[in-house]
């Protein structure tokens, strides 16, 4: 008896495909914009009215879609529609949230149309979002719907839905849209697989709902790989992006729109008349000094006519009042500035200012303080501006975890657990405290450092420190310490004995250079006192 209710209702699901079916294919036109499963497409002319009336008999009839928008359709009025017909035997907010789905595949139809017909925009320009605004409006739709409903019995129905209809961001993976679906169906399966353990003993409906939703994404891959394998394609000598959008949300006022009126504009205005070689105009006027104002720059005649002038070339130039004359006055020389005199106006004269000194920094202490920061970005942690930190301000750092401490005044810092490496730069008064590392501590210009090593620690690296205190423990008596430009530092190694204190032991700071049989021989001087 079970098998047979389930062979009906089959039946019935099929006949209602076939039944939406038959407007479309009756009239292909009246889905160039729409979702074409609505029955009262078959009776509606292109342009809205009814067929028959005399409005509709003046519409242009417009042009075949594209293979791509036909086999969408299809999608549509197949797997989309029967899950829309299951949810509504289910009935309450899964019908209400199915609706939503089916208004969100009309908004991604309507996007694929636009691509048909405009230039692809740059994808993080504002007239990309514009034109994906209805699709992710619908989209958000049905998440608002499971958010809203968190209480319900069925929130694993509504939290199914609502995980995987993110399968329609598809459009926006340029290289393997396929990807996106899969990953859309793996995550709403986490929920409808809960669903089916939970009514598979109770009400088969909910069952075969989940799994008319699963074909969604099947056919939805199947349609990607045939039409978009390697992403969505636009139409590189279409139209504007938002105004294929207009056409493609308006279609009645793009269809009835009218021809642009003839242009009653006149044409470009006539060449100018030919000159008049017969009658030529006479030449312009001379000054009354009888010297042209000015001289062709390529006539290098004149050049020389005015260097044979002799003595008079100079007889503009201005003489120099002994009053501001340096070498009568050593006033002037010691002051290093001449008295302003009258600046004349010729432009010559001008001298262009001498550029200012550069501002030097602000000293440390001047600067603003920034806010300390404790931050594991990847495999590095970032400690950052920490001035006079109470307590120990601790780390807990793994095998892979590089530590950077950096600008930090009087703060004591402990890293828990074996790091990679640790670099300290431009830090003063700090205290360190390490279990053991895998590489390096590194320590670059921070005065009056210090560094307690608990466990093992291969290397120490010191560059331009001012005062350092090493302590070294048992494990990590095989360290190695390169220090550059260093002063002040010293190791501490620990006692023979459990009650005993470190045996401090300074780094040398001063080197004897000398040369030996042609080779240069540094050696470490030594104060016995």
């Amino acid at each position: 008896m079970n098998n047979l209710t389930t062979l009906i209702k089959r039946l019935e699901a099929a006949t209602s495909r076939l039944e939406d079916m038959v407007p479309s294919i009756s009239d292909p036109s009246a889905s160039a914009n729409g979702v074409s499963s609505l029955p009262e497409s078959g009776l509606t002319a292109p342009g809205g009215g009814l067929r028959g009336e005399p409005g509709a008999a003046q519409q242009q009839p417009m042009a075949p879609l594209p293979p791509a928008i036909d086999d969408f359709d299809a999608l549509i009025n197949g797997d989309v529609k029967t899950f829309v017909n299951m949810s509504e035997e289910i009935g309450g907010l899964v019908a209400e949230q199915s609706a939503a789905v089916l208004r969100a595949f009309a908004a991604e139809r309507k996007f694929l149309i636009v691509t048909t017909k405009a230039k692809k925009p740059d994808i993080q320009s504002t007239v990309y979002m514009e034109v994906l605004k209805d699709l992710q409006s619908t989209m958000g739709v049905v998440n608002d719907i499971r958010e809203a409903n968190r209480a319900s019995p069925l929130f694993k129905h509504l939290t199914t839905v609502s995980e995987g209809i993110n399968l329609l961001g598809w459009v926006a993976n340029e290289n393997r849209p396929v990807d996106t679906i899969t990953e859309m169906l793996s995550s709403a399966q986490f929920w409808g697989n809960k669903v089916i353990q939970e009514y598979k003993e109770k009400d088969q409906t909910h069952v075969q709902w989940v799994q008319t939703f699963y074909r969604i994404f099947r056919s939805l891959t199947d349609y990607v790989k045939q039409h978009y394998p390697s992403g969505l394609t636009w139409n590189p000598n279409g139209i504007d992006p938002l105004q294929a959008t207009e056409e493609v949300n308006n279609p009645d006022q793009s269809s009835t729109r009218s021809p642009p009126p003839q242009s009653s504009a006149r044409g470009p205005p006539p060449p100018p008349p030919l000159p008049d070689f017969n009658n030529p105009p006479p030449p312009p006027p001379m000054p009354s000094n009888g010297v042209p104002t000015s001289r062709n720059p390529s006539d290098m005649g004149a050049v020389f006519d005015e260097i044979s002038r002799g003595e008079s070339v100079t007889s503009k130039l201005r003489k120099v009042d002994p009053s501001s004359q340096t070498h009568k006055n050593p006033s002037l020389r010691a002051g290093s500035a001449v008295p302003s005199g009258p600046v004349r106006s010729d432009s010559s004269s001008s001298r262009g200012k001498s550029p200012l000194p550069g501002t030097k920094p602000k000293p440390e202490s001047m600067r603003a303080k920034k806010p300390p920061k404790k931050e594991l970005e990847g495999n590095k942690w970032l400690i950052e501006n920490y001035d006079s930190h109470s307590g120990m301000l601790e780390i807990p750092a793994q095998i892979t975890h590089s530590i950077l401490i950096s600008r930090c005044v009087k703060t004591t810092i402990r890293v828990l657990g074996k790091a990679n490496a640790i670099s300290l730069d431009n830090c003063s008064q700090v205290s360190l405290v390490i279990d053991s590392l895998v590489s390096a501590v590194d320590v670059i210009k921070s005065p009056k450092f210090e560094l307690q090593v608990l466990g093992t620690l291969p290397t120490v690296m010191l560059d331009q420190v001012d005062g350092a205190a090493v302590y070294l423990g048992r494990d990590s008596l095989d360290t190695e310490v390169f220090t550059s430009k260093c002063t002040g530092v010293n190791l501490n190694l620990p006692p023979p004995g459990e009650e005993e204190d470190y045996v401090e032991r300074a780094l040398p700071e001063q080197i004897k250079s000398v040369i030996r049989g042609g080779v240069v021989v540094s050696e470490i001087v030594e104060h016995a006192g």
